[in-house]
């Protein structure tokens, strides 16, 4: 009966941290507005940000790997992941 309840309590746990890593990869509509590469920097206006509690606005965000910013170009529109990262406001990924 122990071993019925410890694998119920896994399962449950490992569910909660699967629908946890699906919220925090929560992908929002954008436009690029400015790339500055660099300060490693792009500037997007974008839809609400619901992971970071955040109403649609334009500002810029930190990009910590490069590569990602050499595929934004202005005016291009973007879906992308806001994170904070170290407490900044960071774009982690786009499609």
């Amino acid at each position: 009966m122990k071993t019925a309840m410890i694998k119920i309590s896994v399962a449950a746990l490992l569910s909660a941290s699967v629908a946890f890593g699906a919220l925090a990869q929560e992908f929002t509509k954008g436009v690029v507005n400015k790339v500055d590469a660099k300060a490693n920097k792009v500037t997007i206006k974008h839809e609400d940000l619901k992971s970071l509690d955040m109403p649609a606005m334009t500002m810029v965000f930190r990009v910590e790997d490069p590569a990602l910013l050499e595929r934004l170009k202005e005016g291009s529109q973007i879906e992308f992941v806001a994170e904070r990262v170290n407490g900044k406001l960071t774009v982690t990924e786009v499609k």
